[in-house]
């Protein structure tokens, strides 16, 4: 109510009684409290945002302690080791800021990894992740990495005194870290300019060098994505040559790898691609891929490189463990020729045909298995069609040969051999005359039973027996009849030499494929003991 605009004079009796005065007062209480309260509140929001910033000072400065101390030092070797599984040490660190440094991280394991060495790495720590209980590693980048791996019997599953990898827990004694500070680890990248891996296996030392590699964290917990480049690779099989890697993308989950691509380069021009995966609760691999643009000459020893002509390629799948490898896989010549073969100018000289001397292949493959120290080469094909054609199985086990083939030659190209196309080859398949093949020895001493199967088939056709006496006489014309006996006897034996040149020239090609070293007449004779 308005008492300045009353008609009856209340003011006056207000303010006579003192309510006015009262009233005045109370409004001007009330600012004065207002105002006090939005003072006090303001007051307040500043002091809080003082007491968190610097309790954010106060909580980085201790941060920033604890990442300069001895103790995180300690702490990072003991995550190193863990998911290395081996037993590891830093040196000092150099800070600059959140970056650091350090030379070296040298660890030994009793576990499959036996040393790592780590030269010169460099990365950054992020704290985003200390409201997740980790420690960021970022941009990480190390010189060298070098490590020696034994997959060889006899090893203690357990390594020195560290927890599983992808639990990454602590339990060093040594390690003593704040309850509020992270005690897990968490890379984002790392760079590694150079990685050498030495492995000892069962069947010998494979090598890895030169590589590089980019580690990148995945979508799940403890998984990896991994690119590597460059490098070579040295297997320990002596017919298998020194890879070059080109690239490579595996993914890592939990221990078990995944090798999605697979590109590298051998010999001169061959290409090899291949994918497989590695489990690491059975502890078993498999690969899988294919070999092409290998030539023979990069293959085949130094007689055949210079004899057979082509182009090889392969597919192979690979299966095994630490201690065995089974291997298998179909061997393909493409553009094959077999040419400048003493045994096929024999062929053509006494086929009366120059088809002989360079022998273009129609058909020429071969499935292989390497398993246990054993190499098998099943389903062998080796065809020129319409002249010769072989086929069968051999198997090299610890350098010792065993094969059994047929052999199949165009009629009439060992006419002139007596008794070679009736009592040796028989008509069969595809219109040729075939006879079985039988491979002994070993690789440097090979054998086959072919050559002796000739002689004596020529030795038979060159005699009669006379059935009154059962005394041999030398199958010839009158006029060699008439000759004197030692005339007839020199003559005979000559053309059974002669027959036997042309069939110790097949089995020159066993022995040459092998790489057997025939004696030359620049040779002497080896006296007699």
């Amino acid at each position: 109510m308005n008492l300045d605009v009353c008609p009856i004079n209340f003011r006056g009796l207000a303010i006579s009684r003192g309510f006015a005065s009262v009233f005045a007062m109370s409004r001007r209480a009330r600012k004065r409290g207002n105002s006090g309260g939005a003072g006090w509140l303001g007051k307040a929001v500043i002091i809080l945002i003082a007491a968190s910033i610097l309790s954010a000072a106060v909580f980085y400065a201790a941060v920033r302690s604890y990442l300069h101390s001895d103790a995180f030092r300690v702490f990072m070797s003991d995550k190193a080791s863990a998911l290395g599984k081996v037993d590891g040490t830093f040196t000092s660190f150099r800070w600059e800021g959140l970056s650091v440094e350090t030379s070296t991280f040298d660890a030994t394991g009793r576990g499959a990894v036996k040393t790592l060495r780590l030269d010169g790495l460099h990365t950054e720590i992020g704290l985003s992740g200390l409201r997740r209980g980790v420690w960021e590693i970022r941009q990480a980048r190390a010189r060298r990495i070098e490590m020696l791996i034994d997959t060889r019997g006899g090893i203690d599953p357990a390594p020195v005194a560290v927890a599983e990898a992808k639990d990454i827990k602590v339990s060093h004694a040594r390690t003593v870290t704040k309850p509020w500070l992270p005690t897990e680890v968490e890379v984002k990248e790392m760079d590694v300019g150079e990685l050498k891996i030495s492995a000892l296996t069962d069947q010998g030392q494979a090598t890895i060098r030169g590589l590089r590699a980019n580690v990148e964290p995945g979508a799940g917990k403890h998984t990896y994505r991994i690119d590597l480049a460059d490098g070579l690779v040295q297997l320990p099989f002596t017919f298998v040559p020194e890879i070059r890697l080109d690239k490579a993308h595996l993914n890592y989950n939990d221990e078990n790898v995944f090798l999605s691509s697979f590109k590298a380069s051998v010999w001169e021009n061959g290409q090899v691609e291949a994918s497989g995966e590695w489990n690491a609760d059975t502890k078993q691999y498999s690969l899988e891929g294919n070999v092409t643009g290998v030539k023979c000459e990069d293959v085949f020893n130094e007689n055949w490189a210079k004899r057979f002509i082509g182009d090889l390629n392969t597919d192979f799948t690979v299966t095994g463990s630490t201690r065995t490898i089974d291997a298998k896989g179909k061997l393909t010549l493409q553009n094959g020729t077999l040419t400048a073969l003493p045994v096929l100018d024999a062929l053509a000289a006494y086929a009366d045909t120059r088809r002989f001397r360079v022998l273009p292949l129609s058909e020429a493959h071969t499935n292989w298995r390497s398993y246990n120290n054993q190499l098998a080469f099943t389903n062998l094909v080796l065809a020129s069609e319409g002249l010769v054609r072989l086929e069968g199985d051999i198997t090299i086990t610890d350098r010792q040969l065993d094969g059994r083939f047929r052999l199949g030659l165009a009629p009439g190209t060992l006419a002139s051999i007596p008794g070679a196309e009736t009592d040796v080859f028989f008509p069969g398949e595809r219109g040729l005359v075939w006879t079985p093949l039988r491979i002994t020895g070993t690789l440097d001493d090979p054998k086959e039973d072919l050559t002796d199967r000739l002689k004596a088939a020529a030795g038979l056709r060159m005699f009669d027996v006379i059935p009154e006496t059962g005394e041999k006489i030398i199958k010839f014309s009158r006029s060699i009849i008439n000759d004197p006996p030692s005339q007839l006897i020199e003559r005979g034996t000559k053309i059974i030499e002669e027959s036997a040149d042309i069939v110790e020239g097949v089995g020159g090609v066993i022995d040459g494929f092998f790489g057997k070293k025939k004696k030359t007449e620049e040779e002497p004779n080896k006296p007699n003991p």
